[in-house]
């Protein structure tokens, strides 16, 4: 009997090293499935990062494109508005030119006020109208009222300096007076 009770423990034992096996063997797949279900998540992340941050980057990119591009367009201003007094100056030449009728110093006058705007219009300047339009405040700046009935309130009578635009932007208003319809002539500083 001891030897049927030796090779019934053995079997026993047998048994259960098997049911060992497969508890572990199932609990080690278990271990492996949540691994790789990490890792997998763990890609995703990734992925996903990296696709934010490509679209982030490009959209940086594209902002310092465009700031870059907006600061050339408009790097010149402080230059053109150090240049616009000279240009006032040679329009006012040509007034007292053309009064005295000096045609040689008038032709010349003419021409380098000429080939000054034409510089000026290569890098954005352009005039801004004024006379006989109605009176805005974003581009006009009024220095005086005067009273008439030729033309209606409101309206820009007279141009004491020109003023421009660089691009699409106010370089310096145009220094107006202005149509009243009643009233005195008030002037502003």
């Amino acid at each position: 009997m001891s030897g049927e009770k030796q090779s019934t423990e053995k079997s026993m034992d047998s048994e259960t090293n098997a049911d060992d096996i497969c508890v572990s063997g199932t609990s080690k797949e278990g271990e492996d499935d949540q691994d790789g279900q990490q890792e997998q998540n763990t890609e995703d992340d990734i992925q996903s990062r990296y696709l934010r941050l490509a679209a982030e980057f490009e959209n940086y990119k594209k902002r310092a494109q465009k700031d870059q591009e907006e600061y050339t367009k408009y790097a010149n201003e402080r230059l053109l508005k150090e240049l616009l007094p000279v240009l006032d100056n040679l329009q006012r030449a040509l007034q007292h030119a053309r009064s005295d009728n000096r045609d040689g110093l008038l032709q010349g006058v003419e021409l380098t006020c000429k080939q000054y705007l034409e510089a000026l219009s290569r890098f954005g300047v352009k005039p801004i109208p004024s006379v006989g339009l109605p009176f805005d405040p974003a581009v006009h700046q009024a220095v005086a009222k005067v009273p008439t009935k030729k033309q209606a309130p409101n309206t820009i009578v007279d141009e004491y300096e020109k003023g421009y635009y660089l691009h699409d932007r106010v370089l310096r208003p145009a220094m107006v007076t202005v149509a009243e319809a009643n009233g005195e002539e008030t002037t502003r500083s």
